[in-house]
């Protein structure tokens, strides 16, 4: 399938483009793969980096280039290099040859990218805020164009806004995973006082060195311990009178 995308293309089916992509898209690491397929496709680039904002740094959380080692480790503070300049400002920067050269940039040895002579440099935001920072990069002198710049300054305010929701939806999942978790752990709890006579506390500490010495998560250990009361009974009520 094509993935390419002229500049000439109408704005209307650039936004339908994004909106197909991203509605398609699984969860929150797929949406910033979908953005980098997007965003290569419509400008040919080397290199693409999406930052995203979390608290005060930005994180890097997908590339068109594999970085294993890097992605989801590697930070920035706000202010720091171009990118954090850009976070900084929320302002878009170009520049076409010698990115290296300019007194904004700085190296990270972990990113093979840092040689490359273009840079363009723009920031996600969503209702004035940013939420992360989009880098296109060329290993040869590249002159952006305004077009460029503008419609991928465009795609930041879309982008911005949709990385915002797919990030609030992980947070609200992971949040319904904790309560869930805590739900079973404390039924584990109240079988482990009712079984063994043990007070919460001990029953706590019980689950706690369970799960240490079978290097499994407290959420298994306690799902086990409620499975096995409850298939006790299951079994207590099935038997004669």
């Amino acid at each position: 399938m094509d993935t390419s995308f002229a500049l000439e293309t109408s704005p209307v089916d650039l936004l339908h483009e994004i909106g197909v992509r991203l509605s398609t898209a699984d969860d929150f690491h797929d949406v910033l793969t979908r953005i980098v397929e997007f965003v290569t496709g419509l400008v040919k680039c080397d290199s693409c980096l999406v930052y995203v904002m979390e608290g005060d740094e930005l994180v890097l959380r997908a590339s068109r280039n594999s970085h294993p080692d890097v992605v989801d480790r590697l930070k920035l503070r706000v202010g720091e290099g171009i990118t954090g300049w850009v976070a900084e400002h929320g302002k878009p920067v170009a520049i076409s040859e010698k990115a290296q050269s300019d007194s904004r940039f700085q190296f990270f040895h972990e990113l093979p990218e840092d040689t490359y002579e273009a840079f363009l440099s723009v920031p996600l935001l969503c209702r004035g805020r940013v939420m992360g920072v989009i880098n296109l990069q060329h290993r040869d002198p590249h002159t952006f164009t305004r077009r460029q710049i503008q419609m991928l300054s465009t795609i930041g305010f879309l982008v911005g806004a949709e990385i915002e929701m797919a990030r609030l939806e992980e947070v609200n999942s992971a949040l319904s995973e904790q309560l869930q978790t805590r739900k079973v752990v404390e039924r584990a709890k109240g079988i482990l006082q009712r079984e063994l006579g043990m007070s919460e506390e001990q029953a706590y500490l019980a689950l706690q060195r369970q799960s240490r010495q079978k290097r499994r998560p407290m959420r298994e250990i306690a799902d086990a311990i409620v499975l096995s009361d409850e298939v006790k009974g299951n079994t207590r009520s099935s038997r004669p009178v």
